[in-house]
């Protein structure tokens, strides 16, 4: 289950579709990818941090979602959403200098060697 609620991922990718299975799996991934560069498990507020610690399922260093957070989830979103296949042909790409990699490094841990 997604932090990110439906109706903020359809806002911001101005997507008038109801294929809300279909959203909340790219939604799922792009959290996932966020957790995974981060290092630590993110939840949507205090008492959802505070219910996965007591049940051992937080992690090391989990925190409640921020707002960089989540404009990181819905930028990876709108990737996954815009590109659905594994090539694009005759199209000329850049990536965002200020993109979802800006907005998760200050919140990264564990960074390794």
């Amino acid at each position: 289950m997604s932090v990110i609620s439906i109706p903020i991922a359809r806002q911001h990718l101005r997507d008038p579709d109801d294929d809300d299975q279909y959203l909340e799996l790219l939604l799922d991934a792009a959290e996932d990818q966020a957790m995974r560069y981060l290092n630590r498990r993110f939840y949507a507020d205090t008492d959802a941090l505070n219910a996965a610690v007591r049940a051992g399922e937080a992690g090391e260093s989990p925190i409640v979602i921020n707002a960089s957070v989540i404009a990181a989830c819905l930028l990876i979103l709108g990737h996954l959403y815009a590109n659905r296949e594994d090539e694009i042909v005759g199209t000329a790409t850049s990536v965002l200098s200020n993109g979802s990699r800006a907005l998760l490094t200050p919140y990264r841990v564990g960074w390794g060697v």
